[in-house]
């Protein structure tokens, strides 16, 4: 056989697995948002820094760690008379050993897509959970003594996968959870309400409330909007679920709101 003919086949061959990824893909994102039943979310703990806090800390971790996560989807589902009273179930599996790949810093196209599928591969081959998950969530967690800014969390739709950057620290629990319930959303198609340049809210999608008068400050934040708007040109991290919402625009994404 000539090597022309080998260049073709090779070609065909990741033509071929790139189009049944594809559509496993589709797949996957058309049964997470039928919302016909809970969508089965599995979270494993990461020691991110190899720390004995980390340790310590994922160590205390059991399964009502997450329920809060569960809470919250729940309270914003009756808002929008989703007739599932419970979207999301939530399982922790406990401790991975293993590290997801890092994403390109400042990547092409093609190393990004790379990467992804990398993940995808990573998190397939770690799977410790028996029964069939639509979501997994990968939280790593780190020293709050050791670090004081983590890298940016991620939620990939293709794969439905969640990589979470986190502080090992009691005080910050709830904000963890919230930043996991963001990048879940983002899992299942929701996408950000805020300016990456400026990390602001953007007016009207990510405001809770966008016809509040005087508009600052707001009292909540949109969840995909990540922070709560204090003034034009100020806003917080929330640091619990009292402090954020799910808007229209969300909810029209993952299918809630038609």
């Amino acid at each position: 056989m000539s090597g022309g003919m080998l260049k073709k086949i090779r070609i065909f061959i990741l033509l071929y697995i790139l189009f049944m990824v594809a559509v496993a893909g589709w797949l996957a994102k058309a049964r997470s948002t039928d919302w016909d039943k809970p969508l089965n979310v599995v979270i494993y703990a990461i020691n991110g820094d190899d720390s004995a806090a980390s340790k310590k800390y994922i160590d205390k971790i059991g399964k009502t760690h997450f329920d809060a996560i569960e809470s919250f989807f729940e309270r914003e589902a009756r808002h929008y008379n989703l007739s599932l009273s419970k979207p999301v179930d939530v399982t922790f599996v406990g401790e991975l050993e293993s590290k997801p790949p890092l994403p390109p810093r400042h990547g092409s196209t093609l190393s990004i897509m790379l990467w992804s599928l990398k993940l995808r591969y990573w998190a397939w081959k770690n799977d410790q959970y028996p029964y069939a998950e639509d979501v997994q969530i990968f939280v790593l967690y780190f020293d709050p003594e050791e670090a004081s800014i983590l890298a940016h969390s991620l939620g990939l739709q293709k794969g439905l996968i969640g990589v979470v950057n986190a502080f090992a620290s009691k005080e910050m629990k709830t904000t963890n959870h919230v930043i996991i319930a963001h990048e879940l959303l983002h899992t299942v198609g929701a996408t950000d309400k805020y300016d990456p340049a400026s990390n602001m809210p953007i007016y009207p999608t990510g405001y809770a409330n966008p016809k509040q008068e005087p508009l600052f400050p707001q009292k909540q934040a949109e969840i995909m909007a990540g922070r709560v708007a204090i003034s034009e040109t100020r806003a917080e991290q929330p640091t619990t679920f009292k402090q954020v919402m799910l808007g229209n625009v969300t909810a029209a994404e993952i299918n809630w709101l038609k």
